[in-house]
């Protein structure tokens, strides 16, 4: 009989919940990626796992929870919090090197309290058309967001990355959109574009003549990190800058 599991997720923000039960093996591990990535898109401060009723069938699907562990670290910067790991499970998953970064609650039910009484940082998110006005919209809305965060400096290529990602929305994409900006910590600045479609981009080499395919090779000069998190209902571009880029 075939292995399952099941990912339910809980809705709420800053705090994202995944209640994970059934067994994680290598057959498994890929809907558990899915799921914590939907998760990861609405750009979350901590990720609880509630995993109280999940078991590890085959160490080799613990490489899919390294693999999400890795990516929450890498973009949105959101821990990973298992919660209500039995011994064995928790054993097995401290002993897997690429899991050392995961952190590990008894009770999932004060992970949550604790969670949800952090100070939530500030964003912004705006839903967009695929139109060219969208472009004019999230310049504006950038130039404001970084005058109220005391990040002036940042105005210029802020406005120039964010209009290059929703361009590309509305040229390629075609769907409606979702445009999020927040501070980080240590200066920088957070940008994402969510949409609906799964054609992933890349950056182009794009001839002196050619009369596009630069946009993505100026995000990624012009950025401190970038990346496409897929998704099963489309992707999210995401981006960080500082102060000191351009």
């Amino acid at each position: 009989m075939p292995s399952q599991l099941v990912c339910r997720p809980e809705r709420g923000f800053p705090v994202a919940v995944l209640h994970v039960s059934g067994v994680l093996d290598q057959v498994t591990g890929d809907a558990l990626q899915q799921a914590v990535r939907l998760r990861l898109a609405d750009q979350p401060t901590v990720l609880l796992l509630d995993v109280a009723r999940l078991r590890i069938g085959d160490p080799i699907g613990l490489a899919a929870l390294s693999a999400v562990i890795c990516q929450s670290l890498e973009w949105p910067d959101a821990p990973v919090v298992l919660c209500g790991a039995d011994p064995r499970t928790a054993a097995l998953i401290a002993a897997a090197p690429d899991c050392a970064d995961v952190r590990f609650s008894d009770d999932f039910a004060a992970a949550l309290t604790s969670a949800r009484a952090q100070t939530a940082p500030p964003r912004i998110r705006v839903r967009m058309r695929p139109v060219p006005e969208a472009c004019r919209q999230v310049r504006h809305l950038v130039t404001q967001a970084c005058g109220a965060w005391h990040r002036p400096g940042l105005a210029a290529t802020a406005t120039l990355i964010a209009t290059e990602l929703v361009a590309n929305v509305v040229r390629h994409a075609h769907t409606k959109m979702i445009f999020t900006l927040r501070p980080i910590n240590g200066g920088q600045l957070g940008m994402t574009v969510r949409d609906h479609s799964r054609r992933l981009p890349k950056p182009t080499d794009a001839g002196i003549t050619d009369p596009g395919g630069r946009g993505l090779r100026l995000v990624r000069d012009l950025t401190d990190a970038w990346g496409v998190l897929p998704v099963t209902d489309g992707k999210v571009v995401w981006t960080r800058i500082q102060a000191d880029v351009g």
